[in-house]
């Protein structure tokens, strides 16, 4: 039988002495204040540019965070942070956007989009897909993107987003993707997988925690079947490339894994990895070996995508 990776349940132990409230049980933007501020107590890499500005969005300007080794053009990931639609920053995901932007030598985009419930479904996706177009246009090689290497990803809910905009993307016509970089995506509402299951009580996400998220996205009335809600739902021809990272102790695993095997199917190049040991959240964490070797293969996977 698979057991967490022994620094996996150090670092839990230290992480449930310090959160012992269920996150379902929180009003949002008292959650959503805390995963901030926590965001602000990770270690920061130095990374030679950070840069915050706005981009156009449908409804308003989106701010985004710029991350770059200088001004020359460098091939760039489009990144959008997890937290069930709900909760999640630039700030709360700045120490894995710098892992990534120094994993692979690329600038990173990171976006903040629109948070539900005060913006349901499609806000998000939408506010998603404006960053992505945005990182196609001349003012984005004028900051240092090279528009002509762009790939989108994302963790959890981020790991949604990367796999709707890359949609998007294709049935609108572009941006052309080099890749899509999903970390444990949600991509399905079935709250009955075997993951869910073992994982119903599991390490940084539950089952009532993911279908709080869902009510708050979603709304009462919302189409969860939509292919942009639930990528599983999506026709999946000619997509980008796919990186897809799950985690054994995780409830999200099973989807994100049919998801892989779904493009897989389709013909699109997918690499797929579960990480046995690991639990929800894991790749954000450098400390441990899982996590070191999730940034390996990220790098690998988005420096190889570019010819």
């Amino acid at each position: 039988m698979t057991k967490l990776d022994a620094d996996a349940r150090a670092a839990l132990d230290e992480y449930y002495t310090l959160v012992t409230v269920p996150v379902e049980t929180l009003p949002h933007l008292e959650y959503r204040a805390r995963v901030d501020a926590g965001g602000d107590l990770k270690p920061k890499q130095p990374i030679t540019r950070v840069e915050d500005f706005a981009v156009p969005g449908p409804d308003g300007d989106i701010p985004v965070r710029l991350y770059a080794h200088g001004d020359a053009p460098a091939p760039t990931l489009v990144f959008y942070h997890g937290g069930g639609f709900v909760i999640g920053s630039i700030k709360s995901h700045d120490a894995t956007a710098r892992a990534i932007a120094l994993a692979t030598g690329w600038a990173v985009l990171s976006v903040d989009y629109r948070l539900a419930p005060e913006h349901r479904f499609p806000a998000a996706a939408e506010d998603c897909y404006a960053a992505l177009v945005w990182a196609a246009s001349d003012a984005a090689r004028a900051k240092g993107i090279d528009t002509a290497n762009l790939a989108v990803g994302g963790d959890s809910a981020g790991g949604n987003l990367a796999a709707v905009a890359s949609i998007i993307a294709r049935d609108r016509g572009g941006p052309v993707l080099r890749h899509q970089l999903l970390i444990y995506p949600v991509v399905d509402v079935d709250f009955d997988t075997p993951s869910y299951i073992e994982n119903a009580d599991g390490y940084l996400l539950s089952r009532d925690a993911m279908k709080w998220y869902w009510d708050h996205y979603m709304g009462p009335d919302g189409d969860r079947s939509h292919p942009h809600a639930t990528p599983i739902n999506a026709e999946v021809h000619d997509l980008p490339p796919a990186t897809v990272i799950t985690a054994g102790f995780d409830p999200l695993r099973d989807e994100g894994e049919a998801y892989a095997k779904k493009l897989e199917a389709a013909g699109i190049d997918v690499e797929m990895t579960r990480y046995p040991g690991a639990f929800h959240g894991f790749v954000g964490m450098g400390d441990l070996q899982s996590g070191r070797d999730a940034m390996a293969q990220i790098a690998r996977r988005l420096t190889g995508s570019v010819a």
